[in-house]
């Protein structure tokens, strides 16, 4: 698996990836409004040098924050690749945790961070609501046909 830093590719490249993927490179959570085309991550590329998966996080004050995660391919390992990458700068950077958002809808993303020893730390009732008046494009309605209202704050401690 070729996994690079995402300084290593071209910001051009980070932000379509992210309008294709997300609509926009801006994340709004509970946490923040993120730049994900300028922060630091890593990039998955396949064999045509096509990026299949990429991570994005911040590290503040102890914690190590993921901001987004995106997989093309599942059931490959390029999410848990990724995941491991910043495991990795979490410790070099003596995180005691990391820590991630994501939304009530998305049952996959809540079985594979669970799968990996991420426990639910906290819920954020109604702000994805909030964060529509920042993002109105942010659907109303996701995985499953389930309504989008809450975050989902879960985390790991560093070993």
């Amino acid at each position: 698996m070729n996994i690079v830093s995402l300084k290593e590719l071209s910001k051009d490249r980070i932000i379509n990836f992210f309008h294709r993927h997300w609509g926009s490179p801006e994340m709004v959570i509970s946490s923040g409004v993120y730049d994900c085309a300028a922060l630091d991550g890593f990039a998955v590329l396949s064999g045509e040098d096509v990026i299949a998966g990429l991570i994005t996080y911040v590290v503040e004050g102890g914690v190590c924050e993921i901001i987004s995660l995106d997989s093309l391919e599942e059931k490959k390992g390029i999410g848990t690749a990724l995941m491991k990458e910043v495991e990795k700068v979490a410790t070099e950077n003596r995180c005691k945790r990391i820590t991630l958002i994501t939304t009530n809808d998305n049952l996959p993303a809540l079985k594979f961070y669970q799968k990996r020893g991420f426990m639910i730390s906290h819920i954020h009732r109604f702000a994805v609501e909030k964060a529509r008046r920042i993002k109105p494009d942010i659907p109303l309605i996701g995985h499953d046909g389930i309504p989008i209202r809450d975050e989902i704050e879960l985390e790991k401690g560093v070993d």
